[in-house]
Formats: structure tokens, sequence, C-alpha cells
């Protein structure tokens, strides 16, 4: 039984052996009577069924990869012979079977005043589908030509502008149908644009289309294929898509006046982890004991000495990153005092916060404006003059920074920050800048190109005798967010008077727009020293496209704008540098659910 089975396998292998062998001696002769040229040629043959293979197989890829599928060519005029016009109908049938084994004919309108006369000769034609895609004709593109087209215009979404076409076009011929239609080409296109939206959803990519949405659109263009034979009226199509597109427009006109008004309206509230956080903060603020609500270092409040920030804030965030970003950017934190002014409503939520979170090496002092003697006792009512609806214009905070030498009657030099900044360099080579006897330093907002860019006349009325005779428009704007300000020469020219005496003039009439900063211009006309725009940066609570290359050598970076970086409604890219300085990590924050 033994010597059978060994039999059996011997014989088995030397079939495999022979099965292999065979072939290779075969071919081994073969070769050898190949002559040189035979040779060349078999190898030709080779290279080019290997060349086939690559272009079946880049082929196969370019039509997975979403190159798009090519919408059948519609009927316009189905009669042979001659139209309406005079023109005369050829027809051109070329069956072509489709995953639904639909039949296309492709049929040329000819205009014999169009073609007579003409050198070549080319055939004039129009169809129903090009007409619900543009209402224009357009030269007909190769391949290539719409790839690189699509490359300059940035298009890269292909199949996406696509599905979207087809979506409008099913609107303009639902939109076609007489009303209360209920007709088989109706439900069906109906269906197909229901399908379709559903499986497109929110997607913007091409990337994110579902396998599910690209099926769909080729029964979608099965349907439009068949809603092009019932709605064959050109003329009338064409009135049909002017008005949708003038009733888009109008529209698209409401929708951006109602976003803009929107995003003005979150800029004014309070987010509702900022306001859990300032509950907490003020009840714990009034359990706490009155002798433990004092700041340490209070001997440093006065002292000339040192350096001085000044912060004008309602939010206690924003004033912590103002804080806490000088304070990690300083050289020489131990000189470095602030003085944190804030109103009545939120003084005890910001002292609490700074009382639980005291830097170890910089002084803090918290101010209540509305405990100071230095405004005038009308001053509420005198800001609520102004045209404006908007709360951050007419806020006491806003316009307080004008009374600085009354506030800090000892001090002769501090740098005014504004609470939507970000420090990232140290400030203290600030102070050895010579002001060389003006009043206020300031980064220039009047160079053109830059998206600081700011003119005088935008903001200011020189259509008045008043203004235009004192001010000149084309004198270089500034901004507030990172000043240094010299007090006593403040003081000597008396621009506090100046102030008050503009601001009067100002709630009479109209002569500039709501805000500290055109009224900041007016008083200290010809009374600015221009920094280094490198000091302060701004734009970042704006759409103006900064370069990162200038935000990360900035010393400030100033989030003017409505978009501030602890709103929803922030520019993402930009958040990044006023989260770093957000102890996210706080009990309190977590309680309240603010996070990055």
């Amino acid at each position: 039984m033994k010597q059978t089975r060994r039999w059996q396998r011997i014989l088995l292998i030397s079939l495999l052996s022979i099965s292999f062998f065979a072939p290779l001696i075969l071919l081994s002769n073969r070769l050898h009577s190949i002559t040189p040229a035979g040779r060349r040629e078999s190898i030709e043959e080779l290279s080019n069924f290997r060349h086939v293979t690559n272009d079946l197989r880049l082929n196969a890829i370019e039509h997975d990869g979403g190159e798009g599928l090519k919408g059948p060519r519609l009927i316009l005029f189905k009669d042979e012979g001659l139209n309406e016009n005079g023109a005369v109908i050829q027809s051109n049938e070329n069956e072509k079977t489709d995953g639904d084994d639909l039949q296309y004919r492709e049929e040329k309108v000819i205009d014999p005043q169009k073609t007579t006369g003409s050198s070549d000769g080319k055939d004039q034609f129009l169809t129903v589908h090009q007409l619900v895609n543009k209402t224009e004709l357009k030269p007909h593109l190769s391949k290539g030509e719409k790839n690189t087209k699509a490359q300059r215009d940035g298009a890269t979404d292909v199949k996406i502008k696509e599905i979207r076409d087809k979506i409008i076009q099913a609107k303009a011929y639902l939109n076609f149908a007489p009303p209360g239609s209920n007709s088989q080409i109706v439900k069906e296109l109906r269906t197909r644009m229901r399908d379709l939206e559903r499986a497109v959803g929110d997607v913007t990519k091409d990337k994110d289309l579902s396998k599910g949405a690209l099926r769909r659109l080729k029964p979608m263009e099965a349907a439009l294929y068949k809603a092009s034979h019932v709605f064959n009226n050109c003329p009338a199509m064409a009135t049909k898509l002017r008005a949708m597109n003038y009733n888009t427009e109008e529209l698209v006109q409401a929708q951006k006046k109602q976003a803009a008004y929107l995003m003005h309206l979150a800029a004014r509230t309070t987010p509702k982890g900022q306001h859990c956080l300032s509950m907490r903060l003020t009840s714990e603020y009034f359990a706490l004991d009155p002798d433990k609500r004092q700041m340490p270092n209070q001997e440093n409040y006065n002292d000339p000495s040192l350096n001085h920030y000044v912060v004008f804030s309602d939010n206690i965030l924003a004033s912590a990153v103002v804080v806490n970003s000088t304070i990690s950017s300083s050289k020489d934190p131990e000189k470095i005092v602030f003085h944190v002014v804030t109103d009545s409503l939120n003084y005890p939520s910001i002292s609490m916060w700074f009382l639980l979170n005291i830097p170890s090496t910089a002084t803090i002092q918290i101010q209540n404006i509305d405990d100071m003697d230095v405004l005038p006792s009308d001053f509420d009512q005198l800001l609520m003059k102004q045209n404006s609806n908007d709360p951050r214009f007419i806020s006491t905070l806003n316009h307080a920074r004008f009374y600085i030498p009354d506030i800090f009657p000892g001090l002769n030099k501090v740098v005014l920050l504004d609470h939507d900044v970000v420090v990232q360099r140290d400030l203290s080579r600030l102070w050895s800048i010579d002001m060389k006897g003006k009043v206020i330093g300031a980064v220039e907002t009047c160079q053109a190109g830059e998206a600081s860019l700011h003119s005088m006349s935008t903001f200011i009325d020189f259509s008045d005798s008043w203004v235009a005779g004192k001010f000149s428009p084309k004198a270089c704007t500034w901004a507030f967010g990172m000043n240094l300000v010299d007090l006593e020469e403040w003081r000597r020219r008396k621009l506090i008077s100046t102030y008050i005496k503009y601001f009067n003039l100002g709630t009479k009439r109209p002569l500039w727009k709501a805000g500290s900063l055109p009224i900041g211009w007016l008083t200290f006309y010809k009374q600015t020293l221009a920094l280094d725009k490198r000091w302060h940066v701004m734009g970042l609570g704006r759409e103006s496209e900064i370069k990162t290359v200038d935000i990360e050598e900035a010393a400030v970076i100033h989030y003017d704008g409505i978009m501030k970086p602890w709103l929803d409604i922030g520019i993402d890219k930009y958040k990044r540098y006023w989260n770093v300085h957000v102890p996210f990590y706080h009990s309190y924050l977590q309680q309240c659910n603010i996070q990055a």
C-alpha cells in the first residue's frame, strides 16, 4: 500500500515538472530561431502592449476619479425639414446605450443666414439642455481645455458643482410646469431632486461625496432629458430663468443684510459661558470678607519708575488674556503694574478673578470708573446723543480713555491697551522711545494696500465748514489698541478740554461716526508719533487676510472688528493666538463649559 502511494506521488511530481519546463524549452527554441530584426519587432510589440495596459488603467482611474458623466444631447426641434425660420434641420442619429437603455439623438439647426458667406461654414445650434445650464451659448471646450479652465478658475470640486447645477435645472423645469401639475415627469423630477439633495446634504467637497450621491446623478440626468422634451419652449424657458435669477439675487441681498445684522447682534451679546462665569465670580466676591478683597503690592500703583499698563474692560476673560500675555512676554515682569478699569456691574467679578489668580510677579489694580469723580455727571446722557444704537460705541469705558490724566494723576507715562489684544513680545522698550513732544504714540493706518487702511473722510464729515477749516482729509490716521501715552504732555496741552469741546459739537450735529476713534483723531490731531508697524498688527477680528509672518513678528496683535476671539463668530485661524493665554483648566471655566 505504501509502495503504491509512493509511485503515485512520483507520477504527479513528474507531470508537474513536465508542465513547467516544457513551455520554457519551447520558448527558448523559438527565440533562437528569430532573427535580430524579428527580435526588435517582438520587443516593440511587448512594449506597446505594456503602454496599452497603462492607458487602460489610467482611463479607469480617470473615470472613477469623477471627470463627470457626460450629459445627453437633448432635442430642440423634432420635425424634419425646415423650421419656422427657414432653417434646415440636419439629423445625425447616434445610438448610445446607457444604464437606462436610452436612445439619444443629436439634431443641429442650421441657419442659412449665418452659414451663407461664412468661410468656415460652422453649424449654429442650440439645445434646451444648454439653455438651462447657461442662458447664453459658450464655445465648446475640449476635455483638456475644460481642465485648464477649471484649474484657472479654482474650480476643484467639479462633481459638487455638477450636482448643484442638476438640482437647479430640475427646479427650473418644475417652475416652468403649470401650477398644480401632477404629471409623471413632474413627480419624477421632484423625486430625483429630493433624493439627490438628501444624498448631497451640506457637503462642499468632492472627496466627501458618498457613492449614493453619484449613483443618483444618472437617474436625475435621465429625468432632465425627459423634461427637455416636455418643456421645449426656449423663449419661455429663458424668461423663467431670468425671473429665477432675479429672485435669487434679491434673496441673496436679503440674506446678506440679515447675516450682517445677526453678526452685529452676536457681537453685542455676552456668551452664555461668560455670563455664567461672571455670576459665579460675583457671588464669590460678595461672600468674601471685605478685608480679603484687597489686592497686594498696592504701594506700586503710583510708582513712576515702574512700567504701567492701562486696560478699560468689562470682559473677564479678555482682560485676563491681556494681563497674562503681557506678563508671560515680559523679560522683567516685576516692573509691570496693570491698571484694569471697569464699571460697577463688572467690578466684583473681575476683582474676584484676579484675587483667585494673582500674578506671582506683576502688580494688579482693579478700578471702578463709576466710583471716580473725573467724568461729567451727565456723561452717560451725552453719550446717548451719538448717532449709534451699538452699545460698544456709546459705552462709558470706550470714552473714559480720554480722561486718563485725571484717572491716574500720579503717573507720567503709560501704555494703553485695548482688551481685545494679545501681547507677544516684551514691551519694556516702549518706555525708552523719545516722544519728541508728541502726546500719543501709535501705528499709522493710512498706508495704501494695508489691511488696516482708514481715511479721515470715511469717518468724519468734511462737508461741514468747521471740520473742513480745521482738519485735513488727507491727514494720516492711526489706531487705538496699543498706544504709548505721555500724560505730562497731555496735561500741558489741556487735551481733555479739547475732547470735551469737540464731543459737545458732535452731539449738536453729526460730524463723525459714533465711537472713540474719529474723535480721537481730532483730539490728537498733529499730536501723534508714528510707531513701527511691528509694534501693533490689526485685523484679526475681521476678514483682512493678514500674512502669518506679520502676525508672528508683531509685538501686539489686535482683534479689531466684531469677530472677537471669545465669540463663536470669531475667525478660527486667529483664535489660537488668544486661546493659548486662556486657563481652560480652571475649575470655574470648566463648570461654565467654556472651552477652546
